[in-house]
């Protein structure tokens, strides 16, 4: 099936690839913090943060799109500072499709971060900060490569997300070939063309192959770094 696609066939899928790796890669510094702040950090207005950080799960992804067509606009609050100071624009590119994709990832990258941290064993970073360390070392000593299932799965499920995701994409930057169709847009175009049929099967296989492969992937990344903490606890 693989070679009887067609070059544009194999530029939506890389298009789609690229747009959802650059996604997850640069909203992850941002999941960590925020999943950080939500774990360990008590302050007033922390369940309005929660419920901000999840709103893209609940409200219709094409709300999501239109919100940031308002803010990314030419005209828009934050468009217009980009395009003004940078030249900067990211309607109608995939730099754009990105940013869509970044913002539908974040909360399920957050929630799979969040829980990681919370079953970190505090004792461990206490006790590292007893004997001397510094909270910069306990952090990248300990409690990083503690949390690091939960940074392996929110990566995983952030890039399943962006490869699906269709809805604030499209409402966002549209559907331009060779610029933001991806995948999940292509599928849909297709389905307005008759005789189609084909090209819809093929791209819809090569989704769930995608997707499902991402989500061994991260099933079998935590058993084999659980595996090894347990190893590594058994030796001690």
């Amino acid at each position: 099936m693989m070679t009887s696609l067609s070059p544009e066939e194999w530029m939506i899928i890389s298009l789609s690839l690229r747009i959802s790796i650059v996604a997850v890669l640069a909203v992850l510094p941002a999941a960590f913090a925020l999943a950080w702040i939500l774990a360990r950090w008590q302050f007033p207005g922390k369940l309005l943060l929660d419920a901000a950080v999840h709103l893209p799960l609940v409200v219709p992804p094409v709300v999501t799109g239109w919100a940031l067509l308002l803010l990314f606009a030419k005209n828009g609050p934050i468009g217009s500072w980009l395009f003004d100071w940078f030249g900067i624009s990211l309607l109608f590119r995939w730099t754009g499709a990105a940013l869509a994709a970044a913002i539908m990832a974040l909360p399920l990258m957050v929630r799979a971060l969040r829980l990681s941290i919370e079953a970190i064993d505090r004792r461990l970073e206490q006790a590292a900060l007893t004997l001397g360390a510094s909270p910069a070392r306990t952090f990248l000593t300990i409690s990083l490569p503690l949390a690091f299932p939960g940074l392996v799965a929110g990566m995983i499920l952030g890039f399943a997300r962006c490869m699906g995701e269709f809805g604030a994409t499209i409402s966002f930057v549209s559907n331009i070939p060779g610029e933001t169709q991806t995948i999940p847009i292509a599928i849909y175009a297709a389905m307005q063309s008759p005789g189609s049929e084909m090209l819809v099967a093929r791209l819809a296989l090569i989704s769930i192959l995608l997707s499902l492969g991402a989500l061994i992937a991260a099933e079998f990344l935590n058993r084999k770094i659980t595996g090894r903490k347990l190893d590594d606890g058994t030796r001690h």
